[in-house]
């Protein structure tokens, strides 16, 4: 609960510090689809593994990317899956220094390697995260959970790093 919208306690002729109680209210934000209270969004919130779905997606054209030598969108893929764990790190906090260690660990050498455009030092450091994702599944119950890199590249990216209008 905000200070705003607590009440004081007693009147404050004085000018002296006052005490304050918070409303026993929970707080309740108001939408145009009806009230819900911050429980209510807390819950809402999607999870790691709605999370992880969407990185192994975008993990899956970072590959292909940087495959075709198409950098920009490689690098593009890596800030996408990079804040994708920020958000999971924020929505579950357990997994924040895990989460911040593996992108030090795995996602910094890709950056390097896209900065580069040095397709086997990329090839490398992607393996590795791919090794590293198992490790943390397997530190946190999820062991039977592999990411498989698909044998095609996505049918729904143009890799080709020459049809960008901006080069």
């Amino acid at each position: 609960m905000r200070v705003a919208d607590a009440r004081p306690i007693k009147e404050n002729p004085d000018r002296k510090p006052v005490e304050f109680i918070m409303p026993d209210d929970k707080i309740v934000i108001k939408t145009k689809h009806g009230e819900l209270s911050l429980e209510q969004l807390a819950e809402a919130q999607h999870g790691m593994a709605h999370l992880m779905k969407e990185v192994g997606e975008r993990y899956h054209v970072l590959y292909y990317a940087a495959k075709a030598l198409n950098w920009k969108l490689a690098q593009y893929q890596l800030n996408q899956v990079i804040a994708l764990f920020r958000i999971g790190a924020t929505l579950r906090p357990k997994f924040t220094e895990d989460l911040n260690g593996f992108v030090k660990t795995h996602f910094h050498p890709m950056t390097e390697a896209i900065r580069l455009q040095d397709w086997r030092r990329f090839e490398e450091a992607f393996k590795k995260g791919i090794h590293g994702s198992d490790q943390f599944h397997e530190k946190y119950g999820y062991g039977y959970i592999h990411f498989v890199l698909p044998a095609n590249p996505p049918e729904m990216y143009d890799l080709n790093p020459d049809t960008s209008p901006t080069g």
